[in-house]
């Protein structure tokens, strides 16, 4: 790891790892819970709707608290709020008393209190790293984000799912902990505005959102996010179902299935230097929007995991490639004082897309089939790539710099 990057650096990379084995045990751990508790799609997509619904209720006033308070101070206390969470399910399901209602519940508390978390820790980063080394800095945390998140955490969490209901929300329960204690060994530079200036959420929600409007780049972003997650969400929100019913896996192969995108992942993002060398960022969100809707055709007519798993590892790494270069885009052009309520706005764009689809989703599958959601993600997304190909160019004009290299 480069040196300059510094001391607070290692820090947050040390936090965002050992926090993200636990939210990684939990991506396979949840969805089997559910699933356990109930064999109807509409609520298995409805788990998946409540955990994606937090962004799109408090986004913006998360952003716009974020740029009034000590943020590692706010990333600390609602990494404790998950831990209590985390506990209660983890007593429900000890005494036998658990439910499919206590699940969704618990699912909606801890993605509030996650969506609180990472906007905070996402406006970190340019506080301590320098915005030329911004874009190698994003890549180490991607790189441990899918190491520990994405290839470690599923089919452990799947494991110990399999071992014992109860371990893998113990084990999440302790290493959000861990995660908040190596944060608060933070020292961040003063971010908020002068104290003698008073204005009310609503003024500042409204900053954030003109700012975005405009700058073209991360206008294009967000805009882009927003109609694609509608259908990823309606694919993605029955994936537990699909994986098990269509492809015929079980708890532990649901688990490889992000096992193989993370692998997809990590190439892409081990790769990312020598690809933003080679193409424009305006080309390389056509293509990657392009293997997006590609990836959710495959998926409609195969079903065969030998099949499956390659598209999984293709779409794996357009993924983590496209969120390593809007996260860099967005944090280079956004003032500091200003990093968590555009970034809500980004999280509105995301999780907004996500919620429509899941609900999308559900229906189709509880009415038809658990294909049909990867059909509507098909032709949605077709019909997207058309709509928004004239508008992608303004990345390639964004008045940032280019991405550097962030090969290891």
């Amino acid at each position: 790891m480069p040196e300059r990057l510094g001391r607070g650096f290692r820090w947050l990379l040390a936090s965002s790892w050992i926090s993200n084995i636990g939210d990684g045990v939990a991506i396979a751990a949840g969805p089997l819970l559910v699933a356990q508790q109930t064999d109807k799609a509409y609520l298995v997509a409805l788990a998946a709707t409540l955990q994606w619904l937090p962004p799109l209720a408090f986004g913006l006033f998360a952003g716009a608290l974020t740029d009034r308070v000590d943020r590692r101070l706010l990333v600390i206390t609602v990494d404790l709020v998950r831990c209590v969470v985390l506990g209660l399910l983890a007593a429900s399901i000890v005494t036998d008393t658990v439910s499919i209602a206590l699940v969704l519940v618990a699912m909606f508390l801890l993605g509030t209190a996650e969506m609180f978390a990472d906007n905070a820790s996402g406006t970190i980063l340019p506080m301590i790293v320098d915005r030329d080394d911004l874009a190698i800095a994003n890549a180490r945390l991607q790189t441990g984000f899918i190491t520990v998140n994405q290839l470690a955490g599923p089919p452990l969490g799947a494991a110990l799912f399999a071992a014992g209901t109860v371990w893998p929300f113990v084990t999440q329960a302790v290493m959000v902990l861990l995660g908040a204690v190596l944060i608060s060994r933070l020292r961040l530079p003063h971010h908020r505005r002068d104290p003698e200036v008073v204005t009310r959420i609503r003024h500042d929600i409204a900053e954030g959102f003109r700012w975005v409007l405009h700058h073209a780049a991360v206008r294009t972003l967000v805009l882009t996010i927003l109609v694609f997650n509608v259908s990823f969400g309606a694919a993605w929100s029955v994936l537990v179902l699909y994986a098990t019913e269509r492809l015929g896996l079980g708890a532990v192969g649901f688990g490889l299935v992000t096992t193989v995108g993370a692998v997809g992942g990590l190439v892409g993002t081990l790769s990312y230097g020598w690809i933003t060398r080679r193409v424009s960022l305006g080309d390389l969100m056509r293509i990657g929007l392009i293997l997006e809707t590609l990836t959710h055709l495959g998926l409609a007519l195969t079903r065969s995991a030998y099949v499956a798993m390659p598209i999984f590892f293709v779409f794996g790494a357009h993924a983590f490639i496209w969120g390593t270069t809007s996260v860099t885009i967005r944090q280079r052009a956004v003032p500091t004082e200003l990093q968590g309520r555009v970034g809500s706005v980004n999280l509105v764009g995301v999780f907004g897309g996500l919620v429509v689809g899941s609900g999308i989703g559900g229906v189709l599958a509880e009415h038809y089939s658990v294909v049909a959601p990867f059909w509507f993600a098909f032709v949605a997304s077709s019909l997207f790539v058309v709509l928004l190909w004239g508008q992608l160019g303004h990345i390639a004009h964004a008045d940032e710099e280019p991405a550097g290299d962030v090969s290891r």
